[in-house]
């Protein structure tokens, strides 16, 4: 029993771990010399890109989206209302997490080009 709790623990520690590097925690590679400026203008840009949430109407709009499509495409497969209630928050899950995917690279993004903005040789 406890193989089977840590399971489902492990993947979700694996998950948070491999996300510090990532939205407006990025920290970009820099080629060549960097100013003495260097940490406040990346704090600075980060600042900038937290002030864009990862969850927003967009995420919402996809849960929905997400939990009728997958609903609606159960109901049609198996004609039947078996389990549609699990379809659709499933589906609202994948939707919502897919549009804050998105929305935590927008964040990487915007940390990118601030500091291209800063003079700074942004290659990754």
């Amino acid at each position: 029993m406890p193989y089977r709790k840590l399971s489902l623990i492990l993947p979700a520690i694996l998950v948070v771990g491999a996300c510090t590097n990532v939205g407006a925690n990025y920290q970009p590679v820099i080629d060549g010399p960097v100013s003495p400026n260097y940490n406040a203008d990346l704090a600075q840009c980060q600042a900038l890109a937290r002030s864009q949430p990862t969850l927003n109407s967009r995420t919402a709009g996809a849960a929905a989206i997400g939990a009728v499509g997958a609903a609606g495409t159960k109901a049609i497969i198996d004609d039947s209302a078996s389990d549609l209630g699990r379809t659709a928050a499933a589906g609202a899950l994948i939707g919502a997490g897919a549009s804050a995917l998105q929305n935590t690279q927008n964040q990487e993004v915007i940390v990118r080009n601030c500091m291209r903005g800063r003079g700074y040789n942004v290659v990754g």
